[in-house]
């Protein structure tokens, strides 16, 4: 699962070319990076019932990991836009291997704290450096670049529930720190990405930096709108995604009946679901244009997630796949979007909106935490499902493509 290094390629290939290889790498690298952050949100039935915790800590537990990566990830992505560190990734994950060791052990609140912390601390470090690599590495193909990065990521979340089901519910708590073992092999293969960068993607930067600087600028007004939609768009995303995420196997398991085993497969179904999305989001990005991507996602989940709470069982897990795969298309268009307003600060870029993914899941996560103590988790999700409405204002999104004098009516 290493990146294979080849030397420096000709010159006549130049950086238009796409090191598929590399980008593989990386999605790999996110794809063992979020199995094992998974878990955390997995084992949320198994924590509830061993350390007596309340939705509300439940809830905290998300703001403190999410939190931790909301915060360093844009600032971690704004040093290494400048100053690149191409082997952080690598020894970011043994933060989060390390967080994994102490939330197979902990007894407390508290130190749980402490170890999704460490997880996220690892989060942090990983995303904005590995999205500003996968960039690199694109070529002219960067929304094919990043939705195989997001998938990679998406499709270890989804695997977290089934681990959990199988290994960590059936084994006890204790059995999270096997899963620590994943971290050496995604330090191996993200050493490799670093290599690789020394070798080849510093020159790529260079001249992407060259570019970036001889183009005409999006004008600021554009890019402080478009930042602007998009910040609104990734709240009503993230908290409406965070409410499956982090609650919704507590709502099967309340309005159906369901077993945890049960409720963790319909919860991986979902998470697949999402991880389609995904594939297919950046690729039609690049034919067709980011903001069609994202104002395809929103109007076309809506009414999926409108109806979603009153429906019987196998409806219920069916639609919540087929919105989250809608939904999901939007987020690698968000963040190519987003790099095109400001082609200068890809890394930062990256981190921002991962950050803001982070932050405002874990902010979402407490809030819906109290609300589901106060009100049922039942009430929480007929109210969630009017969160996408908010997406409606994505028809005011401005095209960075197009001439300047053009730019703000979009």
């Amino acid at each position: 699962m290493t990146a294979r290094i080849s030397p420096p390629r000709a010159a006549s290939e130049g950086i238009d070319h796409t090191v598929m290889p590399v980008i593989l790498a990386v999605a790999a690298g996110h794809f063992l990076n979020d199995l094992m952050q998974s878990l955390i949100q997995a084992a949320y039935p198994l924590f509830k019932e061993n350390l007596g915790l309340s939705f509300v800590q439940i809830g905290l537990i998300t703001l403190v990991f999410q939190g931790t990566a909301s915060v360093l990830q844009p600032l971690i992505g704004l040093y290494t836009d400048r100053r690149p560190l191409p082997y952080a990734m690598a020894l970011g994950m043994g933060s989060t291997g390390a967080g994994l060791v102490v939330l197979a052990h902990t007894t407390s609140f508290e130190l749980t704290l402490v170890a999704v912390g460490l997880i996220g601390l690892g989060s942090a470090i990983f995303h904005p450096e590995a999205s500003r690599i996968a960039r690199l590495a694109a070529g002219m193909r960067p929304g094919m670049a990043q939705s195989v990065f997001q998938v990679g990521g998406n499709a270890g979340a989804a695997l977290g529930p089934l681990a959990a089901a199988f290994i960590v519910v059936a084994r006890g708590q204790g059995s999270i720190q096997w899963f620590a073992a994943i971290a050496a092999l995604a330090m191996f293969t993200l050493w490799g990405v670093g290599r690789w960068y020394v070798a080849e993607g510093a020159q790529r930067a260079v001249v992407q930096r060259s570019r970036a600087a001889a183009a005409p600028g999006v004008p600021a007004t554009v890019v402080a709108t478009g930042m602007f939609l998009l910040v609104a768009l990734m709240f009503s995303k993230m908290i409406y995604q965070v409410s499956f995420g982090s609650y919704y196997t507590f709502f099967l398991i309340e309005r159906f009946g369901l077993g945890i085993d049960q409720s963790q497969l319909a919860l991986f179904f979902y998470l697949a679901a999402v991880a389609a999305g995904t594939v297919i989001g950046g690729p039609i990005g690049d034919h067709i244009g980011r903001r069609r991507v994202i104002l395809w996602s929103i109007f076309g989940a809506l009414p999926l997630t409108a109806v979603l709470p009153w429906l019987p069982l196998v409806p219920n897990v069916i639609v919540a796949g087929i919105a989250g795969l809608i939904m999901a298309s939007s987020f690698p268009a968000m963040v190519v979007y987003a790099q095109d307003l400001m082609p200068k600060n890809t890394g930062m870029v990256a981190g921002l909106l991962f950050g803001l993914a982070f932050g405002i899941a874990g902010v979402g996560a407490a809030g819906l935490g109290t609300l589901a103590d106060l009100w049922g988790i039942v009430t929480v999700y007929q109210i969630c499902g009017f969160l996408p409405a908010i997406g409606i204002i994505a028809i005011l999104l401005p095209d960075p493509r197009i001439p300047r004098e053009k730019a703000v009516g979009g």
